[in-house]
């Protein structure tokens, strides 16, 4: 355990506190004292007893702890939109993603993580208090070195004073994917396609249904195409064998995701006929069609 890691102390009730390694460390909890000098000696995945006999459980942190550590002055998106969000939009190590909306920090926090050392999270946000809050909870779990960060209102587009035209780290041009967590986001559909690579994915959060049919009819006139509409449900179980059921509470409805893709560059005319091949049967491909058979599995119809 190195100076400056980020380790997880749970409690025996299942509290749960992140801080950062430091061995001369000593932290207060209701069930008393832990010295880090002991948690350095137990290491990640050992237990430590308080100075009063409560035993914490030593954790690395997941980045769904780190999301949910966050300091919030705003509603932060929950950690299952943010799965559905980063498979959507392809991201990964090296991945350029602009994000607008920075709130509190946590699809930042969750982006960041993903896109790697290679990759890098343009953040932008208007309102002051949000852009100094999402700043410190990056410098909180040490990724603000992935993240070019920008106090700027989007509707004067992605090129604040602040990007330096060229720099991979400050200038967003031809960024592969892009999600706005903004309140009018039809608003800001052309500074969207203008700062994304033509076929590249973009994703919206709103609360309301009346906010996505905006959304919809302006992506009707939009350059992007290949609508998805949906909301995710979250309903956990009593973690008990003998009597198994639903909790009674659930996370249900907190916020619509909207998908679609950049509709790339203009059709590309075919060469003349007589450029083809005879045959253009380039034989199985191995993946589903839309009926979810590939074209490559013999009990497939014909």
């Amino acid at each position: 355990m190195k100076q400056g890691d980020l380790i997880l102390l749970v409690s025996p009730k299942g509290k749960r506190y992140l801080r950062r390694f430091d061995q001369d460390t000593v932290l207060h909890t209701q069930e008393g004292m832990i010295r880090f000098s002991e948690v350095a000696r137990a290491g990640s995945g050992g237990a430590v007893a308080t100075h009063i006999g409560h035993v914490f459980r030593i954790l690395r942190p997941t980045t769904h702890d780190l999301i949910k550590g966050v300091k919030r002055s705003t509603q932060i998106m929950y950690p299952k939109e943010i799965g559905y969000v980063i498979l959507k939009l392809g991201i990964g190590p090296g991945i350029r993603v602009v994000e607008s909306g920075s709130g509190s920090g946590g699809l930042t926090t969750a982006l960041a993580w993903h896109v790697g050392d290679t990759g890098r999270v343009y953040t932008f946000e208007k309102r002051p208090e949000f852009y100094a809050l999402s700043g410190e909870n990056l410098d909180a779990v040490g990724l603000s070195h992935r993240v070019s960060r920008h106090n700027h209102d989007i509707a004067e587009g992605f090129y604040p004073d602040s990007v330096v035209k060229g720099d991979p780290a400050s200038d967003p041009t031809d960024a592969d994917a892009l999600f706005l967590d903004v309140r009018t986001p039809w608003d800001y559909l052309p500074q969207a396609a203008a700062v994304v690579r033509p076929g590249a994915p973009v994703g919206f959060l709103l609360p309301t249904t009346n906010q996505i049919s905006e959304l919809l009819w302006a992506l009707e006139d939009s350059p992007f195409e290949d609508v998805e509409v949906l909301e995710i449900l979250v309903r956990r179980y009593k973690p008990v064998p003998e009597r198994l059921r639903p909790e009674d509470r659930m996370v249900a409805h907190t916020g619509f995701l909207v998908f679609a893709r950049h509709g790339g560059r203009d059709v590309c005319p075919p060469p003349p006929p007589a450029d083809f091949p005879e045959s253009m049967d380039a034989g199985p491909s191995g993946f589903p069609d839309e009926s979810g058979q590939g074209d490559d599995n013999p009990d497939a119809a014909d």
